[in-house]
């Protein structure tokens, strides 16, 4: 396992808390490491989301259908009278 001093504290002793500054500048430190989409990448990755979502809502929808009417099926009972 890597030696992080942000996991184990910067003194090595287990139970040392990191003051408000330093904690401050770790946090700014670690969002300038952020690497952001460009615009064309979260379209794309919109569409993506868009259509498997899309997808996933038909396929249930039909599962849901035919499961339904396969319970009607079996359960509905004809009646001669």
């Amino acid at each position: 396992m890597p030696d992080s001093k942000a996991v184990h504290g910067s003194r090595g002793g287990g139970s040392q808390r990191t003051s408000i500054p330093t904690f401050y500048r770790q946090v700014v430190a670690e969002l300038r490491k952020v690497v952001y989409p460009t615009q064309e990448q979260l379209v794309t990755y919109f569409i993506v989301v868009m259509v498997f979502v899309v997808f996933m809502m038909v396929l249930v929808s039909a599962l849901d259908l035919g499961f339904g009417k396969l319970v009607f099926t079996i359960f509905a009972g004809k009646s001669d009278t």
